[in-house]
């Protein structure tokens, strides 16, 4: 069996494979499948509250509306195309397959802009909310784009976040958690094993088909049980991409704004009141034409 890992694996005796537990398909939003929500498969899978599976093209680039968020980080990954980032703080560059844009909302943003067409006519990607802990989620914002070549790539993988055999992700996120984009060439097997504690696990299919003891298929999210290792092989049309991830569970309460998700009333009442201060300045503000840099304030 083919194993893309820079460490001598345990033979598949030696562990115990984790299963599928539940599959779902979400629920479409044009082009837009919103696979986990914090109010349903996200109280399952905290610090992992909300994926998103989206498919944009020149017609519909630039329909996301400007709106905020707090008390969360996004992390958006692409799997196929390209898309430009112009910020003041971050510079000018293209995010593409393996790229990340990362923004830790903590105490309050309004974004939805920022990015812009590239090169390519059609642009897909997945877009996950991390839940931030208390220390962060009403704390400074930060927001980070970083360029294909800059990620670290384990066989198949690219460490989006955290570590895998000794490669660690430069995004700044917090502890316990890694997210890994995989695309597995025809009939390749892969094997991953999450650090101890990472009880929490998913994986997201964004093409082809992947065996995991279950079958998915593009557009599908499998729930993982708690302990063992994940073993993933590409059927024989290949190639198939997915992101996998595993965390140390949010041991916090989910407590739910429109846009937020904080751990409890207090903080969630802090994050949705700097959102209005926020909201209070962007007319003020340049949020017209070229893509808009997320807005933070002073």
């Amino acid at each position: 069996m083919m194993l893309s890992t820079l460490a001598t694996p345990l033979p598949k005796s030696a562990i115990s494979d984790r299963r599928i537990v539940h599959i779902t398909r979400g629920r479409g939003h044009g082009d837009i499948v919103r696979l986990m929500s914090p109010s349903d498969l996200g109280e399952r899978l905290k610090p992992f509250v909300f994926l998103d599976l989206f498919h944009i093209n020149g017609q519909t680039m630039g329909g996301m509306p400007v709106h905020p968020h707090s008390g969360i980080a996004t992390v958006t990954v692409l799997v196929e195309g390209d898309l430009r980032y112009d910020d003041p703080e971050q510079g000018q560059g293209t995010i593409a397959y393996g790229a990340v844009e990362w923004m830790r909302a903590g105490g309050g943003v309004w974004h939805g802009q920022e990015l812009s067409r590239g090169e390519s006519s059609q642009v897909r990607g997945f877009q996950l909310w991390i839940a931030l802990p208390p220390e962060l989620e009403n704390g400074p914002v930060e927001t980070a784009y970083i360029e294909t070549k800059a990620m670290p790539q384990v066989g198949p993988a690219k460490v989006i976040l955290g570590t895998l055999h000794g490669a660690r992700s430069p995004v700044n996120a917090p502890d316990g958690i890694n997210y890994l984009l995989v695309t597995l060439q025809a009939n390749e097997e892969w094997t991953y094993q999450p650090p101890v504690g990472h009880s929490a696990a998913f994986v997201a299919v964004a093409s082809g088909t992947v065996d995991v003891g279950s079958t998915l298929h593009a557009g599908d999210m499998g729930i993982f049980d708690q302990r063992g290792a994940m073993h993933f092989q590409a059927d024989e049309a290949g190639p198939s991409t997915f992101v996998v991830g595993s965390a140390i569970p949010h041991p916090h309460d989910l407590v739910l704004g429109y846009y937020s998700v904080h751990s409890s009333e207090d903080a969630l009442i802090r994050g949705e009141a700097r959102i209005a201060e926020l909201g209070a300045l962007l007319p003020q503000a340049d949020v017209t034409g070229r893509s808009v840099p997320v807005f933070k304030g002073a």
